[in-house]
């Protein structure tokens, strides 16, 4: 009985050098190691932010990699990088093009150093690269807050990263198939602008089919937490029908409410598992229902 080979990872050979700190810079390596790049991280002397910000997310996104401490700014430090760009297949960087120029790197140099490397330069906006920003400025102004509420992750961030693996995999492919580009720039502000599509089509506000108007897509309280129901097609929303003995009629909202007030979320789980209805409730504590209602 034969077995079948694993099929070696989509990106196994290829080799990347990532000057980015931080967040996006790291999870996008994070998500390219995934797939088989094999990426030296490159940390300054004052290290990466990140790793007493959030020690453990740290340590996952540099899983696998390895890690050295260069300092750019000493012809050692420029010598040492350089010999590592020199057979590297990609450069990920997230600072700002003056900031990096001041290290040497720009398109010319990486050029003249290797023709054949690859370039994603992580950007806080791409209109305007040298304007400083952050992820909660930039979702801000994608009106993706609701202030004084916080952010409770970092959107532009993460999609920032998720951009820039795409961009990657693109020049990568490009470069394989004898194409040109070399060089490609992701904007953190663009990245959120991309994410509040479906709020700036309507959907989630103002009434919107996704707003939370409509009893069929919204949050109930239950009991110890809160249910999210999600029975927009016709079919869920008839067996969410036939489950409260509503029949043929539309569903009301505090028929709803009041029958999801009396669940625990243990029960309102299970029988969304034995119905096969899109609901799904979770414990919540003090702080968290508190900061859900702000």
């Amino acid at each position: 009985m034969s077995t079948l080979t694993p099929l070696p990872s989509p990106l196994a050979g290829f080799h990347a050098v990532s000057l980015a700190i931080n967040l996006p810079g790291p999870a996008a390596a994070h998500l390219l190691t995934q797939q088989g790049l094999a990426v030296t991280k490159v940390e300054p002397p004052g290290g990466d932010l990140l790793s007493w910000a959030a020690p453990e997310l740290y340590r996952q996104l540099a899983q696998g990699q390895e890690t050295v401490v260069l300092n750019l700014r000493t012809p050692e430090g420029q010598a040492e990088f350089q010999r590592r760009l020199l057979c590297a297949d990609l450069l990920i960087t997230s600072q700002r093009p003056a900031a990096l120029a001041r290290l040497g790197v720009s398109q010319e140099t990486l050029h003249a150093l290797n023709p054949q490397l690859c370039w994603v330069a992580i950007v806080g906006d791409t209109d305007v690269p040298e304007v400083p920003g952050h992820d909660l400025t930039y979702q801000l102004q994608a009106g993706l807050l609701s202030p004084p509420a916080m952010p409770r992750t970092l959107l532009a961030d993460l999609a920032g990263a998720q951009d820039a693996a795409r961009a990657a995999l693109g020049l990568l492919l490009g470069r394989e198939r004898g194409q040109a580009q070399r060089c490609a720039r992701v904007g953190l502000k663009q990245a959120a602008g991309f994410f509040a599509a479906p709020l700036d089509a309507g959907m989630t506000v103002g009434g919107g089919l996704l707003s939370g108007a409509h009893p069929q897509y919204r949050l109930y309280p239950v009991q110890g937490g809160w249910a999210g129901v999600a029975a927009l097609e016709p079919h869920f929303a008839a067996r969410l029908r036939d489950l409260l003995g509503a029949g043929a009629g539309a569903l009301e909202e505090q028929e709803l409410a009041t029958w999801l007030a009396g669940l625990s979320v243990d029960e309102c789980n299970r029988l969304a598992e034995e119905h096969d209805l899109p609901v799904h409730a979770v414990q919540l504590d003090t702080g968290q229902v508190a900061g859900t209602a702000q």
